[in-house]
């Protein structure tokens, strides 16, 4: 066949890819097939995304569509009441069963996207809104299974931020190509053949996860960062079969690093849900006179931030992933309030891909802080803890740009004071813990070192 084909040119991308995935160690270690795995399960995602996100909200009138998005919030917020101290825990005790773990989230949210499909084709909201709950608890419960599985396929030489660097880049990269995809097919077959096709990526990485070696089912503690002697997960410390993890066990980086990533997941959910809004009541932004014109570009812009995010937070070699996720809400800040008081195109364009390089960043240095500062026993626990709190302040952030009002100074003006306050109480939080520990204040080795 030749070479120009669209076949042909296909199989070369995909060629290209996976020799990507297998660089640096990755071959040798088995990363390389959870960055696979990681890969198509985004697309997945962002084909169930395309597919939903016309056909529910922004096909009807502003006041309507409020309410929907309200709806949407308060949905996608119901599973974490189950996912922090449920299935974290009971992913922690499934100590021979990762890679199965693995493959049952994927194949749960094959079946479920089939479901909402059945129920768009036939409008049925009574078995679409369940469908949309269990497939969003089974990506959530995905997500901390993959984390935990990290560090037992590390490569040599390879840190933390940079190897959640190269699954995030991975699966943004695939999801960026899958969505055009979705849309297309939404406009010329209907949503339900987006939702299929999701459908089929889930299965193909449910799949792909029986290529994982072995020892990601190793039942032999791996904690890169110990407790000390006595202490739950430490040396002689007897390990508690209980609901929740305590805060002793997530150490005195891991909180702050998550309230960073709060503070950023929460931008974005009030950067989407407001500009939505703002966009279609202005119609347009500064020099752009059309709607749909403008929101691409805003969507645009976040997405290109977040994948500069997660490639540059990968190439960052530092020594301390706090520096990164403190400095991204600085930065956020700063943007915030320059978009309140000079509110135009080229502004708000700058936030938003300020906000998804800032809300890559923080992620990745969260990940790799959980992943090195607790305990193997509790860490999917640890990850399903946080990825609650990050889906609620995503939530909040897009309640607030429901309720405020269409003004783009004051909606602006409450981002940034929002991240200003966040900011003072990382620094402060840092300096209480620096402080107990009795360590100068950004030490090679102290609150602010090395993942």
């Amino acid at each position: 066949m030749d070479a120009s084909t669209p076949a042909a040119a296909a199989r070369s991308a995909v060629r290209r890819l996976r020799n990507a995935a297998r660089a640096q160690g990755a071959g040798e270690t088995g990363l390389s097939q959870l960055i696979e795995v990681h890969a198509v399960s985004s697309a997945g995602d962002a084909l169930v995304a395309v597919g939903l996100a016309g056909s529910l909200f922004f096909a009807v009138p502003i006041g309507e569509a409020r309410s929907r998005v309200l709806l949407y919030l308060i949905i996608t917020m119901a599973p974490f009441a189950v996912l922090a101290p449920v299935v974290g825990p009971l992913l922690d005790r499934v100590r021979r069963g990762r890679r199965l773990a693995i493959a049952a989230t994927l194949v749960a949210r094959g079946v479920l996207a089939l479901s909402m499909a059945r129920a768009l084709s036939r409008a049925d909201p009574l078995e679409l809104y369940p469908a949309a709950f269990g497939l969003l608890l089974a990506s959530k419960a995905y997500g901390v299974s993959r984390s935990s599985v990290v560090p037992r396929l590390l490569p040599e030489g390879s840190s933390l931020v940079r190897t959640n660097s190269r699954l995030t880049l991975a699966g943004l990269l695939l999801a960026t190509v899958a969505a055009p995809v979705g849309g297309g097919l939404s406009v010329l077959a209907g949503a339900e053949w987006t939702l299929r096709l999701a459908a089929v990526f889930f299965f193909v990485g449910a799949a792909l996860t029986f290529g994982f070696p072995a020892h990601v089912d190793d039942t032999d503690e791996l904690v890169t960062d110990p407790a000390p002697p006595g202490e739950p997960g430490g040396p002689g410390g007897r390990r508690r079969r209980r609901l929740l993890v305590s805060m002793g066990e997530l150490g005195a980086r891991v909180p702050v690093a998550l309230a960073a990533a709060a503070t950023l997941r929460a931008l974005l959910g009030f950067l989407t849900i407001f500009l939505a809004f703002l966009l279609r009541d202005q119609g347009g932004l500064g020099a752009v006179h059309s709607t749909n014109t403008a929101i691409g570009l805003v969507i645009a812009a976040a997405g290109i931030g977040g994948l500069v995010g997660a490639a540059g937070g990968g190439r960052i070699r530092s020594r301390a992933p706090l520096v990164l996720a403190i400095s991204a809400v600085a930065v956020a800040a700063a943007g915030c309030l320059a978009a309140a008081i000079f509110y135009g195109l080229l502004t708000v364009l700058a936030v938003t891909l300020i906000g998804g390089i800032g809300q890559a960043i923080s992620k990745l240095a969260l990940d790799s802080l959980v992943q090195s500062d607790v305990a193997d026993h509790v860490r999917n626990s640890v990850f399903s803890l946080s990825e609650s709190y990050l889906q609620l302040a995503w939530v909040l952030g897009g309640i607030v740009g429901i309720v405020l009002p269409l003004s783009p100074s004051l909606g602006f003006g409450v981002a940034a004071a929002s991240c200003g306050a966040s900011l003072g109480f990382c620094l402060r939080s840092l300096h209480r813990a620096q402080l107990a520990r009795g360590t100068r204040f950004a030490s090679e080795d102290g609150v602010l070192g090395t993942d």
